[in-house]
């Protein structure tokens, strides 16, 4: 290699699935739905930008992007493309109104580039990308500029169901035919939900043909036996994965970055503060007031009054810069200084939620298109996939070690998604994951109504075993949905089961379930059966 040091960018998008279909012409947005347009809006529309720019501009760039199956089911369900459209002309209508009502004030000129860059982004959704986003990554994925990882069906926190096989094989199996569909094969990482790692998932990495993880850092730093190159060089499980190591340090620096008094605040939208009447497209049937995407104040401490509270775009852009060059040096001197130790070349691995940058972070987007361009002054680095880092790695040579049992939660393990605001969805579901194998194995070679019944049963399972619920009820966060999710999974489960025990099952519900819970339409149910 013609490089001192590695840095690998892993973006995951991931939302839960919050279709929420009612009719077909009902076109009215639900709270949790506006996720889902916003992801789309401020973090995976912008991020194709920032790849369409560099690679105009032939900057080079690598990275990698997990996409988890819900999403990619979601981002091409004509459904919710018709909802998010009828979204952005509403967002569209509002600034026509928000730059009649500000023509006179100093907020003029930030209303006029948000308007712009919604119009300008729905036209690139709609005719420049055609509405199908994951084709749009898939282009840069067979120029060799974007790796793209695995993940589990619907993002379950695997060690928690890792006592189930059938479970834990249907989660991994069942997005194969999503990547293949999307992407064109099998993917050589695998993302693992909220970075939830136990011994327990070695052997169905392995079966699945996954070639490497990543893992929170403590997660390889208490692994057995410590790694001699800590969390800036592979190591691998017993049987061959290999496993990588988030950087600590990195993490924090971006963090730290996007909380910069100078950048917007997210939190505050005209949909929040402005008279009801004027914000009347965004208000729901219960009066409940919504985003518009129209966000006029940074993160300074002060009173909205206050002039100098308007967000600035200059300012913060200079920002981005001098964050972003904290960031490379800071990176590059842990590198340096893990080189001293090792023979090999050190990597740091960048691994982080999309939504972090945009969605959340408004700047984060314009950080990573900013990393890019001012990594060419420097001669020592080099942006990576972790596949082509492992590729020029002497792998046979490799520590082999036995990672630790870890994840992104509250302290590092398994409280965020086991503890007493949750622990209730656990004795349910683990009933009705045992009651999905005895079904499989009860109707193997089913037809008609009632394989529809024992797939849709199947998707129930695995929606009921979305690790969102657990962390949504453990952070109070729209804690009365998650509620309603895991319990409406898990009593359709019940009702096909039961239904299935008497024979007799009402096609119109059914067929009024698979319409509104409809993700993942190829699946088999057969996939829960037990391996002989």
């Amino acid at each position: 290699m013609e490089f001192r040091y590695a840095i690998s960018l892993v973006y995951e998008a991931h939302l839960p699935f919050v279709r929420e279909f009612s009719k077909e012409n009902d076109l009215s947005q639900k709270g949790e739905e506006g996720c889902f347009f916003q992801l789309i809006s401020e973090t995976l529309l912008p991020l194709l930008e920032v790849l369409n720019r560099l690679e105009n501009d032939q900057v080079p760039f690598r990275l990698a992007l997990a996409i988890s199956p819900v999403l990619c089911h979601m981002l091409n369900d004509e459904y919710l493309q018709k909802k998010y459209l009828h979204y952005v002309d509403k967002q569209i209508e509002f600034g026509r109104q928000e730059l009649e009502r500000t023509s006179n004030g100093e907020i003029y000129k930030l209303v006029m580039s948000y308007y712009n860059q919604i119009v300008d982004r729905r036209i690139a959704f709609t005719e420049r990308y055609e509405k199908n986003l994951l084709k749009a990554f898939e282009s840069f994925r067979r120029k060799g500029r974007l790796e793209i990882l695995g993940s589990s069906a619907t993002y379950a926190y695997l060690p928690l169901i890792s006592h189930n096989p059938e479970s834990l094989q249907a989660q991994m199996e069942v997005p194969a035919s999503v990547y293949r569909r999307y992407f064109g094969g099998t993917p050589h990482g695998f993302w693992l939900p909220a970075f939830g790692w136990s011994s327990a998932l070695q052997p169905y990495l392995k079966a699945y043909n996954y070639t490497y993880t990543i893992l929170e850092s403590h997660g390889l730093l208490f692994g057995n036996p410590a790694p001699a190159k800590g969390c800036f060089y592979p190591a691998k499980t017993p049987n061959g994965t290999f496993i990588f190591a988030k950087d600590l340090y990195a993490a924090h620096d971006i963090k730290k970055a996007a909380t910069d008094e100078l950048y917007r605040n997210n939190d505050r939208d005209a949909g929040y503060e402005l008279p009801p009447e004027l914000v009347s497209p965004f208000l729901s049937v219960d009066g409940e007031r919504q985003r518009t995407g129209y966000k006029y104040w940074s993160r300074i401490n002060s009173n909205m009054e206050n002039s100098h509270n308007i967000y600035n775009p200059q300012a913060a852009s200079d920002r981005v810069v001098k964050h972003t060059r904290t960031f490379l040096e800071n990176t590059i001197a842990r590198l340096e200084e893990a080189s001293k130790y090792m023979d090999e070349i050190p990597i740091s691995i960048n691994a982080y939620n999309a939504g972090s940058f945009g969605h959340s972070w408004y700047e984060g987007t314009q950080f990573i298109e900013t990393l890019f361009r001012m990594a060419c002054e420097y001669k020592d680095i080099r942006f990576v996939s972790l596949s082509e880092y492992l590729f020029k790695q002497e792998t046979s040579s490799i520590q082999v070690i036995t990672p630790e049992l870890s994840s992104s939660g509250v302290n590092g393990y398994t409280e965020s998604w086991l503890d007493a605001s949750n622990d209730w969805i656990y004795r349910h579901m683990f009933r009705a994951m045992e009651r999905m194998t005895e079904l499989a194995e009860r109707f193997p070679d089913d037809t008609g109504l009632k394989e529809r019944a024992l797939n849709q049963a199947a998707r129930e399972i695995l929606l009921a075993q979305s690790s969102d619920w657990p962390a949504f009820l453990h952070n109070q966060n729209s804690k009365e949905y998650a509620r309603y999710k895991a319990e409406i999974s898990l009593r359709n489960f019940t009702t096909i089961y039961e239904a299935l025990g008497s024979n007799y099952i009402s096609t119109e519900w059914l067929t009024t379930l698979e319409r509104k819970h409809n993700v993942f339409p190829n699946i088999n149910y057969r996939v829960f059966r037990r391996k002989k």
